[in-house]
């Protein structure tokens, strides 16, 4: 369930980088901050269960991070 919020989110951020690539960066960075939360708060575990619990966040912002950068990539490349 988490796994498709996550795709969804990267494809609605990949779409709205193409057709608004400035207005993207807020929406991403707001998505981004979200994970990044998580990722610190499963971080306060101790050991290994930290970064086993952190990982999935920080793996999912450097998804968000990748599609809004492929999306605006993407527009720079239109020929018109």
């Amino acid at each position: 369930m988490v796994i498709g919020i996550v795709i969804a989110a990267c494809v609605v951020l990949a779409v709205l980088a193409f057709l608004l690539p400035r207005l993207s960066r807020h929406p991403q960075n707001g998505a981004q901050r979200g994970l990044g939360a998580g990722a610190r708060a499963g971080s306060q575990a101790p050991g290994v269960l930290g970064r086993l619990l952190s990982k999935p966040f920080s793996s999912s912002s450097r998804a968000m991070g990748r599609s809004g950068a492929a999306g605006r990539r993407a527009r720079g490349r239109m020929p018109f």
